[in-house]
């Protein structure tokens, strides 16, 4: 056990209705280190809200061990609480209250809070202070949820879809806002369907797929299991020349399509035969796997399957 992460579990179990029941949880490891942000990723039902409700101190896990600021999140809560935030996706609002008094209502609970008008400035809600709850959009009270989360000025924040629902502009913001706490200290723990955020924000990630954690890694890392792209259209009647590392594939169109494990040696054979052939590419792009790609491979896995080879802890 690793006492310097923030958050450390080892062989993390949870079962729902006894034996023989669902294990929702089967078995995962993953660390969090302190001042990173951390990706837990997964389709719908692969255990990310088990998996943080262990985390949070809302529920035992079956089996395993866990561990937030090497303590025990759920027999030791009144310490560990104190020290974290948690966005929630739906927190049942008072409707009748306005922005105001929720944030005021809620800061009363909190044992070094930030003032109101600072909570609401962080999460562009300071001209929306008098409206009632129920007036509210629901990107505004996504925002509202998580200047609750942020009140209390946590070393670890729970971010659950913190942008979810939200314009392309607030989207925005609310990644500069993350951003600005990491850069003041805080570890983050972040859940989100949305792989572009992921692929900006997290240092590590993980990928849970039925109740296991199929990927583990940097971003980079992740998305470099899947091999990178190249595409173009061939002039009638010129061949392909040998290309290192590189599967072709012709479309009915003509498109060829390259896939690599060498982005840049290919590329270069490429470029190299067609200026010494004097052979036009049209249409060229050159592009390295995504994390979207690499997700998506990943979660149609065996479900059964060990953590994708390649994939880092």
């Amino acid at each position: 056990m690793d006492e310097s992460a923030v958050i450390q579990v080892e062989r993390l179990t949870r079962r729902y209705g006894g034996r023989p029941g669902y294990d929702a949880v089967r078995g995962i490891d993953f660390s969090v280190r302190r001042g990173e942000l951390f990706a837990l990723l997964g389709t719908n039902g692969a255990g990310k809200t088990s998996t943080l409700e262990v985390l949070e101190g809302l529920a035992q896990p079956t089996s395993g061990t866990v561990r937030v600021f090497g303590q025990d999140p759920y027999r030791d809560r009144r310490t560990v609480r104190p020290r974290i935030g948690i966005m929630l996706q739906d927190r049942g609002f008072a409707a009748d209250l306005t922005v105001a008094e929720t944030t005021k209502m809620w800061t009363g609970t909190l044992s070094t809070p930030r003032p109101v008008g600072e909570i609401l400035e962080l999460v562009d809600l300071r001209g929306r202070a008098a409206t009632r709850v129920r007036q509210l959009s629901g990107g505004e009270r996504q925002r509202l949820s998580l200047g609750l989360a942020i009140a209390g000025q946590p070393d670890l924040l729970f971010l659950d879809e913190p942008t979810a629902g939200l314009d392309p502009e607030n989207r925005q913001n609310t990644w500069r806002l993350i951003s600005q706490l990491l850069e003041s200290g805080t570890t983050v723990l972040l859940t989100t369907h949305y792989l572009a955020e992921a692929a900006e924000l997290a240092d590590r990630l993980a990928i849970m797929h039925h109740g296991r954690i199929v990927g583990l890694g940097t971003p980079a890392e992740i998305a470099g299991i899947q091999p990178a792209r190249i595409s173009f259209h061939l002039m009638p009647g010129a061949t392909l020349p040998d290309l290192p590392q590189a599967v072709a594939t012709v479309t009915d169109s003509g498109k060829v399509l390259l896939d690599t494990e060498d982005l840049q040696l290919t590329l270069t054979t490429l470029l190299a035969w067609a200026a010494t052939a004097g052979i036009h590419l049209a249409d060229l792009t050159a592009r390295p796997a995504s994390l979207e790609e690499a997700f998506l491979a990943i979660a149609g896995s065996d479900p059964i399957s060990e953590p994708t080879e390649g994939a880092v802890a």
